[in-house]
């Protein structure tokens, strides 16, 4: 061992402890690397740095940028709802309806894309089920990391291995040719992770400090707002068919807000308006009513006369329709134009679009008809409309200072009219993915761009959507592959694997040649690793005198089974921030399944390609 190769490995060995420890923070242990190494004279500035020009590093940081999209046109919650509807309440087929829609889309496209893909969507149904994230992150990623095992296609080191064999005189490999193995071994990662989750359900990595946010609920409770709302279908021979909102003057007449309308659509779906005073109801209309006091008598059998049907509520204050109306608290400043005014009288709802349905002065909730309390500096007020009229106040710094923003915020979706166009954009990149009509990389790019033309996200939200961490983490360890290369370590043990195994049973060469394969694939990437083992595999089969094609599958195979590290692979990085994942964590459970693949690919390749 040369002295080069000793400082790389020393180096290497150094980042794992630090990688263990969590100190410091990861991607800052990946720029440290990426500074010694040069500086050390192992690799230069340019081989340091490249990382920054590789296309798969651009890659990822688009399909950040389309996962965005599909989050802001609201495609990420309908697939949300899929995965949840079909689970129905069990954790259990929603970890499996998880894995096997991300390895069926990533058998035919680059798992990294389908693994960003998905992370948004993970979120929000973790968030729904109230759920660790780090109980579905990690599936997830074993679900893209299999994908590649289930096509041709699926990954880049099975077209490395397919290619080696052409090249070699021999037969490649079809379509298919990996499905038997990639379904068992997907079987097979579905079952250890319903055991392995238990493992998976961290406790905030931050030590628990981190606050809860406020949800619409609270709201609710700090306002006083329960036993306030109702939901009043309008009947067929009701007398406010064809009038406006404006022309009945509910407000002023009963102190009733109307939040919202919902108008039946074709189908079973519901279109939820805007209560706009032009307006016109409809026969079936669904008023959404916040009342300032509780009707009496009298009101009741006024509404019987007027055929308004009252229906049950889905949830406390209309909060089940939080991905279409929400609410904020605003604090009116002392130059406020409302200062010393009515809401009524500063016409709110007509210059805002909003209703304001609660008032707090100090710490105490103002009950009754608020629209006739004259506002003063430091009132803060609750508002409830639509999330882009909540998100206009923040541009109103005169009249308001927006204070807090529920949690449901998250799952608006604020350019939901541009779901076809984000569904259209994402299929665009699909298809040029799998055809292979331009690289991937210009495939990502330009959903990225058409995304951005058909206004289904801006370009600051498409910044934002990055995880800099992650893609500096996956920039700083690519100079240790160029290192140990130019150093001869990979070399070094894959001479010592043909010392040691070249004349041993053919399964415990093949078992040799995954484990080999995965612990290269620990520091190089996977499709490098396919580069360097696939001519080694296939000079051990001719040694052997045995069919090549067994070796080819173990290397393709073992290359795609990066479950031990975060830095194994693009995709376990991915989810390592969004999963609140330690080092030891992918350790912890990824070193036992890398195992039961390993023997897996022993027992059956031989058996489905015979040596």
């Amino acid at each position: 061992m040369n002295p080069q190769l000793a400082l790389v490995l020393g180096l290497l060995g150094l980042c794992v402890v630090m990688f263990v420890t969590n100190r410091p923070r990861m991607d800052v242990v990946a720029l440290l690397a990426m500074v010694v190494l040069p500086l050390a004279g192992i690799v230069t500035v340019p081989e340091a740095l490249a990382g920054f020009a590789d296309p798969n590093v651009i890659l990822i940081a688009a399909l950040f940028v389309v996962g965005e999209g599909l989050v802001r046109t609201g495609v990420a919650n309908q697939i949300g709802d899929f995965l949840l509807s079909r689970s129905g309440g069990s954790e259990t087929r929603l970890l499996v309806l998880l894995m096997l829609s991300a390895a069926g889309l990533g058998s035919v496209m680059s798992s990294t894309g389908v693994v960003a893909i998905f992370i948004p969507v993970v979120l929000l149904v973790a968030a729904r089920r109230k759920l660790s994230p780090g109980r579905l992150m990690m599936p997830l990623a074993y679900a893209g990391l299999i994908s590649g095992m289930l096509t041709l296609v699926g990954t880049a080191p099975n077209l490395v291995v397919d290619s080696a064999l052409r090249h070699a005189g021999h037969k490649g490999f079809g379509f298919f040719s990996f499905t038997p193995f990639g379904v068992v071994i997907l079987a097979a990662g579905v079952g250890y992770l319903l055991l392995a989750r238990r493992w998976l359900n961290r406790r905030d990595n931050d030590g628990g400090t981190e606050k809860r946010r406020r949800q619409m609920i609270d709201f609710v409770r700090d306002y006083r707002l329960e036993a306030r709302e109702y939901r009043l279908r309008i009947g067929a021979d009701s007398p406010l068919v064809g009038k406006t909102l404006e022309s009945i003057g509910i407000r002023r007449s009963d102190a009733a807000n109307v939040v919202a309308i919902e108008r039946p659509k074709s189908g079973h779906q519901n279109e939820l308006l805007e209560p706009r005073a032009g307006l016109a109801l409809q026969a079936d209309d669904v008023l959404l009513i916040d009342v300032a006091q509780p009707p009496d008598e009298e009101r009741l059998q006024l509404l019987a006369e007027m055929r308004l049907e009252p229906l049950p509520l889905r949830g406390r204050y209309f909060t089940d329709r939080s991905r279409d109306i929400g609410m904020a608290e605003v604090l009116l400043p002392p130059d406020s134009d409302l200062v010393g005014r009515t809401i009524v009288e500063a016409t709110f709802r007509t210059r805002f679009r909003l209703n304001v349905i609660g008032l707090r002065r100090g710490r105490e909730a103002v009950g009754g008809l608020i629209s006739e309390e004259k506002l003063r500096s430091g009132d803060t007020l609750l508002v409830i409309g639509r999330w882009k009229h909540i998100r206009n106040l923040q541009k109103r710094t005169h009249d308001f200072v927006v204070l807090t923003l529920p949690a449901e915020i998250d799952e608006a979706a604020p350019a939901a009219s541009k779901a076809p166009w984000a569904l259209a954009c994402l299929a665009v990149m699909v298809v040029l993915m799998v055809t292979g009509w331009v690289p991937n990389v210009i495939a990502a790019l330009l959903a990225c761009l058409l995304l951005g033309a058909t206004r289904c996200l801006t370009l600051d939200a498409a910044y934002r959507s990055i995880q800099w961490p992650s893609l500096i983490l996956i920039v700083g360890m690519m100079p240790f592959s160029a290192a140990l290369q130019k150093t001869g370590g990979v070399d070094l043990a894959v001479h010592g694997l043909l010392r040691v195994f070249g004349e041993s049973e053919p399964r415990l060469l093949l078992a040799a040649v995954f484990a080999l394969t995965s612990l290269i694939g620990l520091f190089v990437s996977n499709t490098a690793t396919a580069v360097l083992m696939a001519p080694i595999a296939l000079s051990a089969a001719q040694a052997l005198g045995v069919s090549p094609h067994p070796f080819a599958m173990t290397v393709a195979l073992a290359a795609s089974a990066a479950f031990m590290t975060p830095v194994s692979s693009p995709v376990n990085t991915l989810v390592m921030v969004p999963g609140k994942y330690r080092f030891g964590d992918f350790v912890r459970i990824g070193v036992p399944f890398t195992i039961v693949v390993m023997i897996i690919t022993v027992l059956l390749v031989p058996w489905l390609l015979p040596l």
